[in-house]
């Protein structure tokens, strides 16, 4: 196994350090190995997708769109 380094900021070290009973290094890798399982699964999906980058900005365009004029609606404008 390979070692890494991890630098968190210093008041969330103080709080785990009021829990040695933790293992913060398994916490640690199993969040890292949940990450990369979600990542591969994109990558998969990713990987038959026939989308373009264009054609993706245009559908978040519309998203942000619609999601517009349904919020506008909603508070009465």
């Amino acid at each position: 196994m390979v070692s890494i380094t991890l630098s968190v900021p210093e008041e969330l070290k103080d709080e785990m350090d009021k829990h040695p009973e933790m293992n913060w290094s398994e916490i640690a890798r199993q969040a890292i190995r949940e990450k990369m399982l979600i990542l591969r699964k994109m990558e998969q999906l990713l990987s038959k997708s026939r989308l373009t980058e264009n054609d993706v900005e245009q559908f978040a365009a519309k998203v942000k769109k619609n999601a517009t004029k349904k919020f506008l609606k909603a508070i009465g404008n």
